[in-house]
């Protein structure tokens, strides 16, 4: 489970990364309180809810077993537990 939260969290800072090494390689301060005005960081906001929307429509779409298939749970056999299964 934590490997989606860092996921969606890597997927939100993106966009403000994106600016912060736009603003290095312009030598325009990237530290400096100037460079991030308030309309910037609403867009770069609005940019970073848009790529984590997208990803969860992707895993949506993308991830899981076919449509129709049949879960198995998991169970024991002889013994020894089998891992709930789709077939």
């Amino acid at each position: 489970m934590i490997r989606p939260v860092f996921t969606e969290i890597a997927l939100f800072a993106l966009p403000f990364a994106v600016y912060a090494l736009y603003l290095w390689a312009t030598r325009a301060g990237a530290l400096d309180a100037a460079s991030w005005p308030l309309p910037v960081l609403g867009w770069l906001t609005i940019a970073a809810l848009a790529l984590m929307a997208a990803s969860f429509l992707v895993l949506a779409h993308f991830s899981g077993s076919a449509p129709g298939s049949t879960y198995i749970p998991a169970h024991m056999e002889n013994g020894r537990l089998v891992p709930g299964t789709t077939q």
